[in-house]
This record gives structure tokens, sequence and C-alpha cells, in this order.
């Protein structure tokens, strides 16, 4: 289970006054779980603590409260979120819940009726009053600094962008309607601020997140805003362009295969937003993605690879899928695998189908027994494996782009332009080298795995 998490202080000179600052401070622990939108809230709400003189700490025994953000997507996450409860009521005793799994309130509340306030997702003003009556703050405007971007849980070189909350889908296994609401777009002018703000803080990659990017600003009916004398719509096309024109690295997340989504490939080809899509296909049987209830399958998702690739020959799609989903028949399974060989996709990942308390899928026919959905993710992941792993070794030989993460004894680790931190794979330097986290170099690729990419410096 995962400790509190410490948000990092901006430096300051050692002064008589702050070191009385440091003892006085109102302390608290904070545990982040989640997807990068989960995570994104929390930044959220460390960022207005420190803005009100709290300090963030690394353990429980530290901590004068303890703040959960739980997620509650699927059974093992809301596990996970309970048993970090539990510990947290167990080290410390004053916890305050929030995120998705707050939405769930009864259930945690019978099982931890101890617990101070439980909260739903993005009710930051709802988690800063339950800190403000366990621990009234001590704010001293000219010891509490606050970095123009905000408290990031990122390393310093990339950040995750969160352009909307919430969902319009209905998808039959989904609960996150219910606990996220309704697509709830940003204005474009409040999501092109904090991007720049992150750049010149020296952020080298933007990481689009939403529930579903493709829809973003449908909600403000495409509002026009401006920024730095342009004016720009709220949509996901201007969103690129204004984004593009920073110099960073853009990196769009859950993306669904509709048709206007072309105009952003012009945009990669550009060479102005990074070659790279997370699409969540979820399956390729019409069958199975209408029980699904997935917006897009109707769209033929082949033909659309096809244009896209056809636009920008260098683009990279990952997707995710789920096997086993009730109504599953061994020919709804082939021809996923049929389409697995068709759509020639770099980066996957699988997930067995397991009941969301709440989801309509529940009340559907056909349920899979538990040793055929283990098999069937088996053959999926084997095939895939063998597809990506081919991908990856038609890359040997080439020069890439590399943004460093980490400097290690055998040299340096980064990631492609192809490659998204945490899912997707790595690049692997050797030699004694010499360039920082956040630095983007050229690397000659030598070999490939079936995840990684092998090379040298170039420059």
């Amino acid at each position: 289970m995962p400790a509190p998490v410490a948000s990092p202080r901006p430096k300051k000179p050692a002064s008589a006054a702050a070191r009385t600052k440091a003892v006085t401070a109102p302390k608290v622990g904070f545990v982040s779980l989640g997807c990068p939108k989960a995570l994104v809230d929390s930044e959220r709400i460390l960022t207005q603590l420190r803005a009100e003189g709290y300090q963030t700490v690394p353990s429980y025994s530290a901590a004068d409260v303890v703040v959960v953000n739980t997620c509650g997507f699927i059974d093992s996450a809301v596990e996970e979120s309970l048993d970090a409860i539990g510990e947290a009521l167990n080290e410390n005793g004053k916890v305050i819940v929030t995120g998705c799994l707050g939405a769930k309130s009864g259930l945690i509340r019978d099982k931890f009726p101890e617990v101070l306030s439980i909260t739903g997702p993005q009710d930051y003003k709802g988690v800063m009053d339950a800190v403000h009556l366990a621990v009234p703050p001590q704010h001293d405007p000219f010891m509490d600094l606050l970095p123009p971007q905000g408290i990031k849980l990122t390393p310093k070189h990339y950040a995750y962008l969160k352009i909307a909350e919430g969902c319009n889908h209905k998808c039959s296994f989904c609960i996150i309607p219910s606990m996220r609401g309704r697509l709830d777009s940003r204005p474009v002018d409040s999501v092109l601020i904090e991007a720049e703000k992150l750049v010149k803080s020296g952020v080298q990659e933007l990481l689009v997140i939403s529930q579903d990017t493709s829809a973003y600003g449908a909600d403000l009916k495409y509002a026009k805003k401006t920024w730095q004398g342009r004016e720009y719509q709220t949509r996901m096309l201007d969103l690129c362009r204004g984004l593009g024109s920073l110099g960073a690295w853009v990196r769009l997340h859950y993306v669904y295969p509709y048709p206007h989504v072309d105009e952003i490939i012009a945009l990669m080809a550009e060479g102005l937003i990074l070659p790279y899509l997370d699409v969540p296909f979820q399956h390729a049987s019409p069958k199975v993605l209408k029980a699904m209830k997935r917006p897009a399958a109707a769209e033929n998702t082949l033909k659309r690879l096809a244009a896209w690739r056809a636009i920008c020959p260098d683009i990279t799609v990952r997707s995710t899928f789920i096997v086993g989903f009730p109504g599953e028949t061994e020919a709804d399974f082939e021809e996923l695998l049929d389409w697995l060989d068709q759509a020639q996709l770099d980066r996957v990942g699988c997930f067995k189908y397991s009941p969301v308390e709440g989801a309509t899928a529940n009340l559907l026919a056909g349920a899979v027994p538990e040793e055929v959905k283990e098999e069937r993710l088996a053959r999926f992941m084997h095939k895939q494996a063998r597809i990506s792993a081919a991908r990856l070794k038609a890359k040997v030989g080439r020069t890439l782009e590399v943004l460093i993460d980490e400097i290690t004894q055998d040299g340096a680790v980064g990631r492609s332009a192809a490659d998204a931190p945490e899912i997707d794979g790595k690049v692997y330097i050797a030699g004694k080298l010499k360039p920082m986290p956040g630095q983007r170099v050229q690397v000659k690729i030598s070999r490939a795995d079936t995840h990684d990419l092998h090379g040298k410096l170039v420059s």
C-alpha cells in the first residue's frame, strides 16, 4: 500500500522565520490512487493545500491528518482504496476520503464510520473544508511560496493536462459517468494558460487527458476564447494547434475514432504534436461492441486506421481491450484476433472482464467462465506480443528523438514519441552520458526486444 506522498517545496533561504514556519505549519499526509485523471485531482488539492500554508509529509506519523484520494472503477481498485483507508486510520486515525470511491459514501461509512469526511471526485472545496475542520490553516503569505505551475506529482519534465471532467457515454461496463458526471470541458483559454505555465516551468511533455478527448468542447458548443492575441474555439483541433505552438511534446490520450480526428492526424504529420494516439477500441466484434454500448461502435476502425497511416505514416496507436465480456463467443474472440492481425497496433493492453457494481453489463446473459477468460487473455497477449515486437524491430537502424527520464549506472533511460510514461516501453541508451532528465537527445537504435528499444547517443 502506498505511503503518503510529499510534494516538493520550493528552494529558499533557511531563515529563522522559515525554520519556525516548518515547525508550526499544519501537516497533511496524502495518498493518491487511481488513473492519471485522479492524479491531476490530487495535484490540484495539493496545490491548494500549499497555497493555504499546509505542509505535506511522507509518513503517517508526521501528519496531523491524512487525505486518501480513492479509485472505484473496478473491484480490485475498490479493494485497494479500502485497504488504503484502513491503513491510514490504523497508522494515523484522522482520515479524509475523496475521489471516485467517495461517490459510494455508504460503502465507506459502513466499513469505516470513523473517517472524518467523504467527498466524491473533483470536490476540491469539500476536501479543503474537511481539512480546515480537522487542522485549521496557519497561512503566512510571506512564507508560503507556491510555484506558478502548482504542485505536481510527476517528474518535473512531464505533466498531465486534464481538459475535461466527466463523460456523456453510457458504456455498459463502466460507472464513470455516475461517479464523475457528464462531460464538463474546460474553456480552451484556461487549458492553454495552464499549459503555458507548465512549459515555462520546464515541462517538456504535456499528456492530454480526459474521459473522452474527442468530445472536448461539445458541451460548451465550441465556445470561442482568446489566447496570446489569437482566437481559439474550445474544440480538439484548436486546442492541439495552441498546445503545439508551445514547443513541448504533446501526447493525446483517450481519443475515440471519430471522423474529425483525421484533422488532428494532419497536425501530427506537420510535427506540431506527437504522432501518437491512445484509442480505447475495447473489442472488434460488432455484436460485443453493441452490447458494450461503445461510442463509435459502428465506425469501420480498420479503414480509419489506414486513413490515419496514410496521412501520418509514423503514427503510433495504442489501445486497450476487454476479453470475456458477457456473451462473447469463441467466434467473437476469433474476430478480435483477426482484427489485431489487420490493425497492427503498436501498443496494447488487455483485461479480463470483471463485473463492476452498478454497471448495466452485470445484467447481461452469457457470463464467460473464468478459465475461458484466462485462456483468451493469454492467446490475445501472445498474438499482440509478436505484432508489437515486429513493429519495434522495424525501428532498428533509425535515429529517434528521445526524452530522457533518468540516468543510470549503465547510461540513460528515456522514451521516444511512441512511448507514454508508465504504460508503454522505454529506450535504453548505453554509454557514459551527460544528458539530464528532461533533455531531448538523438539516439540511434541498435536493437529491439518485445517492449523496449536499445541504442546509443548520436549527439
